[in-house]
């Protein structure tokens, strides 16, 4: 009953995909509504902070972000995919910590990387396995994953820092090319690879099927169950390596860092325009969200304004996110 098939063209592309050229005027508003609220916001803070648009400071605001970004995008695909993951914050911790750990009892960065990839990867089997395999609800599943995978990365750094001396630790975040920051580069790479698994190919096709309609993609003969397992390892993959590159930057591993990325995440997404439901969305919108988000924090600090304030224009956005999206589907209805 778990033999793949190709898709039908009807449930390839009835699951709110992108490739929806006769979408109805609601539903293109709402796919591109949030390309107007990032030009108004960029529009905003010129005005505000002149130096807003400076080289340096788009650069900045891409190296901040970077992190949170490659988080999000694996969230991208959970979220079309139907699922949820709260574990990605302690995934996130464990790769950082992992990451210093491991270089500095083996003297070699690149064993540290492999390691916390590797740590990421095993998060993502268990997660897809509880989620996939046991069928428990993706937000029960993570939420208790969560849980021990935080407690495994304090239980290997006994709840203190490891602090890497090396200075090769920090070349990978701390490296250019072309004069550009090597983060933001692979910022850019992943999200151009992970858009076109999603929108170009089969897999991606599969990923936003069992989205859309679960039954009707298991019915399909779909491998339901490993797809769904899948984006789960890609998530915990890239919730792992993005901890790597927070460590690499502050030269610092520890357990404790992560507690807001994966609230963080999953706003970027839902800003962007991927729905909560699944079955739509894509990795531009994400990127989109995740300008938002950034665009928005570097004016909050520019002007000195409370983080209070930036909780609740962040929380406002994201409900007013959810409310369009909410009213987009029920119009289509």
């Amino acid at each position: 009953m778990n033999q793949p098939t190709d898709l039908t063209p009807a449930l390839a592309t009835g699951t709110g995909a992108e490739p929806d050229r006769a979408a109805p005027e609601p539903q293109v508003l709402s796919r591109f509504a949030m390309i107007g609220v990032l030009v108004a916001l960029v529009a905003l803070a010129t005005i505000l902070y002149p130096g807003f648009l400076s080289p340096e400071n788009l650069r900045d605001i891409l190296l901040q972000n970077t992190a949170v970004g490659i988080v999000a995008l694996g969230m991208t695909f959970v979220i079309i995919s139907g699922g949820f993951d709260l574990s990605v914050g302690a995934t996130y911790a464990l790769g950082a910590t992992v990451s210093a750990g491991v270089t500095i009892s083996t003297g070699s960065p690149n064993v540290g990387l492999l390691a916390a990839i590797g740590a990421g990867a095993v998060c993502g089997v268990v997660n897809g396995l509880l989620v996939a395999r046991l069928n428990i609800n993706p937000f029960v599943a993570t939420l208790g994953s969560a849980s021990v995978i935080s407690g495994i990365a304090y239980l290997y750094s006994n709840s203190a820092p490891f602090i890497v001396s090396d200075p090769n630790f920090k070349v990978l975040a701390r490296s250019s090319m072309a004069g550009i920051p090597t983060p933001i580069l692979i910022l850019a790479v992943t999200f151009v690879v992970g858009g076109v698994l999603l929108a170009m190919t089969r897999y991606g096709r599969n990923i936003y099927a069992i989205g859309g309609n679960h039954e009707a993609a298991w019915l399909s003969g779909l491998r339901v169950t490993d797809l769904t397992a899948s984006v789960y390892v890609m998530t915990g993959l890239l919730a792992a390596f993005a901890g790597t590159l927070d460590a690499s930057r502050l030269g610092v591993g520890q357990a404790d860092v992560g507690a807001n990325i994966a609230l963080d995440a999953i706003a970027i997404v839902i800003v962007g325009g991927t729905s909560l439901r699944g079955g739509e969305g894509a990795v531009w919108r994400s990127a989109v969200g995740l300008l938002i988000f950034a665009t928005l924090t570097n004016l909050f600090y520019s002007l000195n304004l409370s983080q209070n304030w930036q909780l609740i224009a962040k929380g406002t956005i994201v409900l007013l996110a959810v409310a369009l999206d909410s009213w987009s589907r029920n119009r289509r209805a």
